[in-house]
């Protein structure tokens, strides 16, 4: 029986946790708490095995403010940190990492500077490096989902599995935040073209979404970031992701 890794999401603008819609974070009426260290704190409470952070100021090319965030969720929680949102140099790599991040998760510059991807991906192994698919209609988009490459998502992967690349976090960026079901099927052609494991995000809005994900996935699909859902309760169980993991989905 497959069983599936529920990552929390921690959205990060401004120093706070936000709700982000279709990844403008600009849409957002909605604040989850001033803290990100303490939204951290209760996501590891809650049985996490590993959280999700994502820099919408950096991704904006706002500001890299946020990085002390980053160190002190590190250093709150005993569970991998991976985080995404801007990064676009092997030093700023480099320095997430040193900052206690266990694994980053890389777009525009897969997409604008390959080889310093590659030397990144080389250096630090494809275990600290997934590749981030950001699609929308079957567009691959960069810089904070706001730049259209022209390129589709599975040649794209198929480049990106070239270079060395094993997993990928897939994104439907209309569905993110919107709550409207998840584009399984976009993850699925990723995970059987490729080979690569696949972690799904966007459109998860409850229990009914994540057991039909659960259900379609296969062994490559083996985790899913889950956001405004988990904030508004959208759960029977809000440990969903224990019964998730124990296989009580069958």
């Amino acid at each position: 029986m497959n069983k599936l890794l529920i990552i929390p999401s921690i959205d990060i603008k401004n120093g706070k946790t936000v709700r982000v819609v279709q990844g403008i974070p600009e849409l957002n009426s909605v604040e989850y708490g001033n803290d990100p260290i303490e939204m951290a704190l209760i996501w590891r409470a809650e049985n996490a095995k590993v959280i999700h952070v994502v820099d919408f100021d950096a991704s904006a090319n706002i500001s890299k403010e946020n990085l002390k965030f980053i160190r002190q969720i590190c250093e709150a929680v005993i569970i991998p940190v991976e985080f995404g949102g801007g990064l676009s140099t092997y030093d700023e790599i480099k320095e997430t990492l040193d900052a206690g991040v266990y694994r980053v998760v890389i777009g525009s510059m897969a997409y604008e500077n390959p080889k310093e991807f590659q030397k990144a991906l080389d250096d630090f192994t494809p275990t600290k490096i997934v590749a981030a698919l950001d699609v929308i209609n079957d567009e691959v988009v960069i810089h904070g989902r706001k730049v259209h490459t022209g390129i589709k998502p599975l040649d794209f992967a198929i480049q990106l599995k070239e270079m060395g690349v094993r997993r990928f976090t897939v994104t439907d960026v209309m569905r993110n935040g919107m709550m409207t079901g998840p584009n399984v099927e976009l993850s699925k052609r990723i995970a059987m073209t490729t080979g690569c494991k696949v972690t799904h995000s966007g459109g998860i809005s409850g229990y009914n979404d994540l057991r039909r994900l659960k259900d379609a996935a296969g062994e490559l699909i083996d985790s899913v970031i889950i956001g405004r859902a988990l904030y508004e309760n959208r759960f029977p169980c809000q440990k969903i992701w224990r019964v998730a993991e124990s296989g009580l989905f069958s």
